[in-house]
């Protein structure tokens, strides 16, 4: 395959993929995920995607359906990252874990989440000192940009009609 070829699949595979930027698939964002996978490495590694990832995935790359690999962490519903305000004492630890830059705040000054910006890949709680980040599930109204439900896969991906 060469490299432009490559390049373009890898462009797909990361478009499948729900761009939490999370990590667990074991790789430092969803992109070099993608890069993995065309690389020959497993495709069911995400849980934030799950089944509908994995299928759309196994689609595109001519490969069998498998389970989430639970190493990987398992399926869970979308959410989103709150923040105690009253409890946030400022100190810039959630901002700096934040891949998506969905806090704002300054130093010793209290931050909040933009909930259209989080991923919910809770990589902003583990650093709280004071432990005031909650994890909150998504209302089934809430069309978050970083979502990537099947009517805004179809028009993504042409492949889509093929499984």
């Amino acid at each position: 395959m060469n490299l432009a070829t490559q390049g373009s699949l890898v462009d797909q595979v990361n478009r499948l993929l729900p761009q939490t930027q999370c990590g667990r698939c074991g790789f430092e964002g969803c992109r070099p995920y993608a890069r993995a996978i065309v690389e020959g490495e497993s495709i069911n590694r995400c849980p934030p995607g799950g089944t509908d990832t994995i299928i759309h995935l196994a689609n595109l790359m001519n490969e069998r359906r498998q389970a989430l690999d639970p190493g990987a962490g398992n399926y869970q519903l979308p959410t989103v990252a709150v923040i105690r305000e009253a409890e946030c004492i400022g100190c810039t630890l959630c901002i700096q874990a934040c891949p998506l830059d969905a806090i704002l705040g300054a130093a010793k000054l209290m931050h909040t989440v933009f909930e259209q910006e989080c991923s919910g890949c809770d990589l902003c709680v583990e650093p709280c000192p004071v432990d005031c980040i909650d994890m909150v599930p998504v209302s089934k109204d809430s069309h978050l940009p970083w979502q990537a439900p099947g009517e805004i896969r179809s028009v993504y991906n042409p492949l889509d009609s093929m499984s």
